[in-house]
């Protein structure tokens, strides 16, 4: 099974973890990178298997998938156990709704933050501070009688961490006005196959001079 990511890619990461957390063995294959966060040029299998030309691509025999939800859903399917959704039907509705809005709804907020680091008492950096913000207080929330924010570990949490790192690495982290995620932060972040694919990110960060947040340095470590 092989993996088209890249170093800094939030949905190729959140595949990544997936697998590593069903001990699903991958080749993850780092596609090229420049320093304006383009993956450029462009690798040949992305371009002929994904119409929107990003990564992840998935390769596993004949099957040929993009899009990291796509790619999990397919990574449940394939090996149930263990699993990633609940295993009741409302929550994994849940779940799922969860893992999108994380997508759709809090990362948007995060890429209109992209390039304002210098600037982040604009209007815009503001705004986009302020609407993640509020999707934290809402995560806060549903903390408040589980440990995870779909009842049991699932793939929500893996979409939302990744999410929130990026987030926190625009200027947009948690704060202490959240103190339930701050601790979901921390035992998400301690799990193994998190920290296989975060601290590789870190360490790239790291090697192109670029900051490494403060609640992230413990993943510089090899």
């Amino acid at each position: 099974m092989k993996l088209f990511t890249g170093p800094l890619s939030m949905f190729g990461a959140k595949a990544q973890i997936a697998a590593l957390e069903k001990g699903i063995a991958i080749e993850a294959v780092m596609v090229p990178f420049d320093k304006d966060d383009n993956y450029l040029p462009k690798h040949p299998e992305v371009l002929r298997i994904n119409p929107k030309r990003q990564v992840p691509v998935l390769i596993d025999g004949e099957v040929e998938l993009f899009d990291s939800t796509q790619i999990f859903e397919y990574l449940e399917d394939k090996v149930p156990e263990p699993p990633l959704w609940p295993r009741e039907a409302a929550g994994r509705a849940r779940a799922r709704q969860l893992e999108h809005l994380s997508d759709e709804v809090f990362f948007p907020h995060v890429i209109r933050l992209m390039g304002l680091q210098h600037d982040m008492q604009s209007e815009a950096a503001v705004t986009a501070c302020a609407a993640c913000a509020r999707f934290y207080e809402q995560m806060e929330e549903r903390l408040a009688h589980a440990e995870y924010l779909a009842g049991p570990y699932s793939f929500a949490d893996i979409a939302f961490y990744m999410a929130q790192v990026f987030a926190d690495r625009k200027g947009a982290g948690m704060t202490d006005a959240t103190p339930r995620l701050l601790a979901w932060r921390e035992r998400v972040g301690a799990r193994p196959a998190v920290r296989s694919v975060v601290g590789p990110m870190m360490r790239f960060l790291a090697s192109e001079g670029r900051p490494v947040p403060a609640s992230l340095q413990s993943h510089l470590a090899a």
